[in-house]
């Protein structure tokens, strides 16, 4: 419905008198004027023309003012066009009835003319302004679900701008962790390659003089053994010596020496055993030209990687030393980069070592500092390799960035904080195994390595396992 220029006024009777004094006076008033006879002619016409208002007739032939009143009221093109009754009667009853039926006002005849014009100008006021505010509601609206679908279209923009940026955000720290790793498995690799030339250098260098000087301890000591039992006899068979061999048996204390001598010679040649064990515990561990898959001994591995720490195993201050118990199960040779796995087992050790020298140090030891060192196999097809100490343990927070690059709980310049994470990356990654942490504060902690007999396909990752022997020294 919209609001017409000129004010249409629908006049419904059947008396032509009637008809002509009305439509004289509101034409004269500046309406424009439709005119019906009866009921059903009122119908017909505003179906193609809708009225501003209608004058309806109460008393007429054929249907009455009432049912034509109700008929309008049913149609959804004129439920809303105001409607005034024109009657003689006075009965209320009749009034409330039409007003019920949806009329508006009633005209009471006979027509006062000014009476007319001011009701039926009342309600064509009333009609346009219900008209305009009905228009003024649908523009509004109109406006706000045009802002409630601007809102929601920002809405679902804001919500992907940001996943969009939650999922950039990702890609980026995801790249940036793959670019810290490459980083660290690039210095590491030159790192331990470097170091693994300049020990097999330094282990070559020492061998040949150390092997010589071992192989020729045996021959000195039998040659010495028979000189001193010439000087031996020499002594029986001359008991008289000159002045001067008196005083120089004096001076040399012969007896001392006699008895010291051997002593001496036994203890150069367990140095120079120690020595040759060291270098090949070197040779062992660095295999710097072993970077295959080979088939090896894992508890060679661990072993050579005991010796070259045996240095800090000693006692130090406060009397104390570490002591190392070996639960070594029987193992099959396992395929797996030999260096690498030494690496791992040089990072785990020595910082179970470090635990518990920090504890040595501030005298803070109640328990002998031990390290237990457990194989064993598991499920025929997995190595398991457990090194556990009875340090202070790992906290809680700590455990979840155990194996994160550059993380570490030691004191500035004590760590880098590569070391674990070094360590899970050859594990995981490169053999296909797992390494977990077991740990409580003020229990020790447990490093678990398990790595697969045979190496796996890239696709056959073992998952991690959190089993566990337990910590015995609890």
């Amino acid at each position: 419905m919209h609001l017409h220029d000129t004010t249409v006024v629908l006049i419904v009777d059947d008396i032509p008198a009637n008809l002509e004094v009305l439509s004289d006076a509101l034409t004269d008033a500046g309406f424009e004027v439709a005119v019906a006879t009866n009921g059903e002619s009122a119908l017909k016409q505003v179906e193609y023309n809708i009225p501003t208002l209608i004058l309806l007739d109460v008393m007429m032939p054929g249907i009455d003012g009432f049912e034509t009143c109700r008929r309008l009221k049913a149609n959804a093109n004129t439920k809303d066009t105001p409607i005034i009754f024109m009657t003689a009667l006075s009965d209320s009853v009749d009034k409330v009835r039409g007003l019920s039926l949806g009329a508006v006002d009633y005209i009471t005849k006979p027509f006062q003319q000014a009476e007319v014009l001011a009701r039926v100008q009342v309600h064509v006021q009333l009609r346009n302004a219900t008209i305009a505010m009905e228009q003024q509601n649908i523009h509004l609206k109109q406006e706000n679900e045009q802002r409630i679908a601007a809102e929601t279209a920002l809405q679902h923009l804001t919500q992907d701008l940001e996943q969009r940026v939650v999922e950039r955000t990702e890609e980026l720290a995801h790249t940036l962790q793959i670019l810290q790793k490459a980083q660290v498995q690039l210095v590491q690799a030159e790192k331990l390659a470097t170091l693994g030339q300049l020990v097999a250098g330094i282990a070559h260098e020492i061998n040949n003089p150390i092997n010589f000087i071992y192989a020729n301890i045996h021959h000195a000591n039998q040659y010495i053994h028979d000189l001193l039992k010439l000087i031996q006899l020499y002594l029986v068979q001359y008991p008289h010596p000159t002045e001067d061999i008196e005083n120089n048996i004096k001076e040399i204390d012969l007896d001392f020496l006699i008895e010291d001598l051997p002593k001496l010679l036994s203890s150069m040649e367990m140095g120079a055993q120690r020595i040759s064990n060291i270098v090949k515990s070197f040779r062992s561990f660095s295999r710097h030209d072993e970077s295959e898959l080979k088939i090896v001994d894992i508890h060679e591995g661990i072993d050579s990687t005991l010796n070259i720490l045996e240095y800090r195993l000693k006692e130090k201050v406060n009397n104390q030393s570490i002591n190392i118990v070996k639960k070594y199960g029987t193992l099959p040779q396992v395929e797996c980069c030999a260096g690498k796995m030494n690496q791992v087992f040089m990072n785990i050790l020595s910082n179970a070592i470090d635990a518990l020298e920090e504890l040595i140090i501030n005298d803070k030891y109640f328990i002998f500092p031990t390290i237990l060192i457990h194989t064993e196999v598991l499920e025929a097809e997995y190595v398991v390799i457990r090194i556990i100490d009875n340090g202070l343990g790992i906290s809680e927070e700590a455990q979840k960035r155990l194996f994160d690059p550059f993380f570490t709980t030691k004191p500035a310049g004590k760590g880098t904080g590569l070391g674990l994470s070094i360590s899970y990356q050859i594990i995981k990654e490169q053999h296909g195994g797992s390494l977990t942490c077991i740990s409580n504060p003020g229990q020790g902690a447990e490093f678990v390595i398990k790595i697969p007999i045979r190496h796996l396909a890239q696709s056959q990752k073992v998952l991690c396992s959190n089993s566990s022997i337990g910590n015995p020294f609890y």
